[in-house]
């Protein structure tokens, strides 16, 4: 099972990042280690929304569609 997450940092709410993993909950402990060199400027980081997928596909189109300007504008709406 694969799950697509959207988080939010903590001291900059205008900062948001889109993942997939499949563990998400070690995914944000590995976000709010610093490990990831596109979150680390911005720890810490909560979970807005964890959506899973049975069908990694899925989970990876989702995650690219989230990732363009129309999928970003849907998050904004429905999300944050």
């Amino acid at each position: 099972m694969k799950y697509v997450y959207l988080l939010q940092s903590l001291r900059h709410p205008d900062r948001r990042y889109i993942g997939i993993s499949s563990d998400p909950g070690r995914r944000l402990a590995e976000h709010n280690a610093g490990k990831s060199p596109h979150t680390a400027k911005y720890v810490p980081w909560k979970t807005v929304v964890l959506i899973g997928f049975e069908e990694d596909e899925r989970a990876f189109q989702f995650e690219r569609y989230l990732k363009t300007g129309s999928g970003r504008a849907f998050a904004n709406k429905h999300f944050f």
